[in-house]
């Protein structure tokens, strides 16, 4: 018998995102009482080794094909991908042979860990669960939007959304009944959210939720930042004007960087944004760029946050006390983002509206806003009571003192 269960977390690294978190989940997971193994795609391999465990390639589809599917509103994942992810899914499975596994946006284990009869954990935002105490359905980017206006592209998301929905599950379902397994129904949140058990990457306090069955929990923001040093020229900022950190992520479109720091290139404020190594257009002299950086110690020094309201550098702004803007294109960010308003501690705008002047406008709000600021600091406070792996290592002991039995 194993001294220690084996934990296998796998990613689905169609955005840096996605591997970020059960990274820092499985670094920070008790190695006293766990072996841990972390499967991903190696597009990454930069932040992946200094891990003190062993990592092995799964593969996961191009990053510029996930986004040009979130973009033009179909299902993330075909039949066929999910097809081929399940058969990897089970050879990797077979060849560890974990006690549990803990997934991030690897939709495939919902097939793939109940065949091998392996727990499955599934990490996801509270955003997407069917129990959200009200179900939030913003409109995201999509190509009608620029033909209707926003009002009415809204209203026709709204009405045929049942019919999305049920489509973009139908590839999981086709999946499953190749396996025998039950369909998981027409309602994508029901079907987004599948696992054993459920564990959501959120404070309660900004995503609430009710009536949660026992088999969904809170882990709280799982917070992360690359493993490199601050750039040379940290420590001479200006100190006499207002600092804003700007990053789009791996998965951001440089166009909007770029109109973020021209919109910015007047005002009497210091950019500093991160470019996820792509190629922009020359820097005006108030922003300082570097691909990667440290973004807590960033977010730290920053008075506002500008983003594309994804929930890890959402997060990332709110753990350190400060408001942001966030300039949302697909789904996944306007929900985060919807929430992010509700709480008053940031301001969404839209990729496909958005301008200099909102920009600019928008910039002056937030700084000038002393009750954000508050809101925001406040829920700094929620963000650092919760213990992420330390939630999941106590999840995990119940689990696979079961397996053992």
């Amino acid at each position: 018998m194993k001294a220690r269960p084996t934990i296998l977390f796998v990613a689905d690294a169609v955005t840096l995102a996605h591997l970020a978190r059960p990274a820092a989940l499985a670094q920070r997971l008790d190695a006293e009482k766990f072996d841990v193994i972390l499967a991903c795609d190696s597009r990454y391999k930069a932040f992946l080794d200094h891990l003190p465990f062993p990592t092995r390639h799964l593969g996961s589809m191009s990053s510029e094909r996930f986004l040009e599917s979130a973009a033009k509103g179909r299902p993330l994942y075909d039949t066929r991908t999910l097809r081929n992810y399940v058969r990897d899914d089970l050879a990797l499975l077979q060849s560890v042979q974990p006690e549990a596994v803990v997934g991030d946006h690897r939709l495939s284990l919902s097939t793939s860990a109940r065949v091998a009869g392996v727990p499955y954990l599934g990490v996801i935002n509270a955003y997407w669960s069917p129990y959200t105490a009200t179900r939030s359905l913003p409109l995201p980017e999509l190509p009608f939007n620029r033909w209707l206006g926003t009002s009415l592209a809204e209203s026709l998301f709204r009405l045929v959304w049942p019919l999305a929905s049920a489509y973009h599950a139908l590839p999981l379902n086709r999946v499953r009944r190749d396996y025998g397994l039950p369909s998981l129904g027409n309602d994508w949140f029901s079907a987004y959210t599948d696992a054993d058990r459920t564990l959501y990457a959120d404070a309660i306090e900004l995503v609430p939720t009710q009536a949660l069955p026992s088999t969904h929990s809170y882990l709280g923001p799982i917070l992360w930042s690359p493993a490199v040093a601050l750039p040379p020229w940290w420590d001479d900022l200006p100190t006499d004007r207002p600092v804003i950190y700007a990053t789009m992520g791996s998965s951001g479109r440089p166009d909007l960087l770029e109109l973020v720091l021209k919109a910015l290139a007047d005002l009497p404020v210091t950019v500093v944004a991160t470019t996820a190594a792509k190629p922009l257009q020359a820097a005006p002299p108030n922003a300082r760029l570097i691909d990667y950086a440290p973004g807590d110690q960033l977010a730290a020094r920053a008075d506002m946050m500008i983003c594309n309201g994804g929930s890890l550098t959402v997060y990332q702004s709110l753990a350190a006390g400060k408001p942001l803007l966030g300039i949302a294109s697909h789904m996944d960010q306007h929900l985060s983002m919807s929430y992010v308003e509700k709480a008053g501690v940031g301001t969404l705008l839209r990729s496909e509206e958005l301008t200099s002047t909102k920009l600019r406008e928008t910039v002056h709000q937030l700084l000038a806003n002393d009750l954000a600021q508050r809101r925001a600091q406040a829920l700094a406070i929620s963000i650092a009571a919760y213990a992420p792996a330390e939630r999941l290592g106590k999840i995990l002991e119940e689990i696979t003192a079961r397996v053992k039995h």
